[in-house]
């Protein structure tokens, strides 16, 4: 019985750790940051997504799932993916636009935490919990790991050369549809009922020969960010098919709606021309 008192303890130990790599990265963001430091600050909120990626399967593994640790993993979301994420992205690219700099890095924040708290009004109200083929809205670790990577690869590639001016805009645009994303209903998948197979064994293959490739023509720097925008393209073309999947089949209903009014119209015509009169009298004797 003790023992599996314990067990419940080992997911949030992971949770835990996130929280501490999320402060890490903050405590580096402080004061004048060097972009060395700042370099750093991106590693350990990418550990933190480790972490933070291992504590709901651990949970699930060791049938130690509570409400407890649900509200534990948000609160670490908003930490570590929310405002260590937001400060970071504002010493790196955005403090020299002034007050917009500081309003995109608290929308990033703010919009992370929004996200946060509808999943789990949604986790609450799903009998199943918030486990599902599909994410509502851009994940927050998954908003962060975009940012943290273009961090990690401008540095590496750059060698530690600071942020240009001219790439400060499409930054903070960057930021901006970020924020957009993770507030909207854009669906994502979860990848949760992923099962070794053919089609995930050549998924892999390709993902591998892709970062491969990009890594030999270009720089292993941006192999992260490939792999981070290809989760926001393949969200994104999803949901486009998805909404023209519907529209088409409600215009397809509207047709056969139309088609079957026009259809009862005649019926009536026809049932009512037997019984037709003028003000002479009946039309046909």
């Amino acid at each position: 019985m003790k023992l599996r008192k314990l067990m419940f303890v080992l997911p949030n130990l992971f949770t835990v750790t996130s929280i501490f790599c999320g402060f890490y990265a903050i405590t580096l963001c402080s004061g004048e940051a060097e972009p060395v430091q700042l370099y750093q600050a991106a590693l350990a909120i990418l550990f933190a997504m480790f972490f933070d990626g291992f504590d709901g399967r651990v949970a699930r593994l060791t049938k130690t799932q509570s409400d407890f640790g649900m509200q534990l993993d948000s609160l670490a979301d908003v930490m570590s993916f929310g405002a260590a994420p937001a400060l970071l992205v504002y010493k790196w690219a955005l403090a020299p636009m002034g007050f917009w700099g500081l309003f995109i890095s608290f929308a990033f924040m703010a919009c992370g935490a929004m996200r946060l708290a509808r999943f789990n009004v949604l986790a609450m109200r799903n009998p199943h919990g918030g486990g599902g083929s599909f994410f509502v809205g851009l994940p927050i670790p998954l908003a962060a790991g975009v940012l943290v990577s273009l961090i990690i690869s401008h540095h590496v590639a750059t060698q530690g050369e600071a942020l240009g001016d001219g790439a400060r805009l499409p930054v903070a645009v960057a930021v901006g549809a970020l924020s957009l994303l993770m507030v909207s209903t854009v669906r994502y998948r979860t990848f949760k009922d992923a099962r070794p197979s053919r089609k995930t064994a050549l998924v892999f293959m390709v993902m591998a020969l892709a970062g491969a490739f990009i890594a030999q023509r270009f720089h292993p720097a941006w192999v992260l960010v490939t792999y981070f925008a290809a989760y926001l393209l393949m969200g994104l073309v999803e949901s486009a098919v998805s909404v023209r999947s519907r529209l088409a089949s409600r215009k397809v209903g509207a047709v056969a709606a139309v088609v079957v009014a026009a259809g009862l119209d005649e019926d009536d015509d026809e049932d009512s021309e037997p019984n037709a009169t003028t003000d002479d009298g009946p039309a046909f004797l």
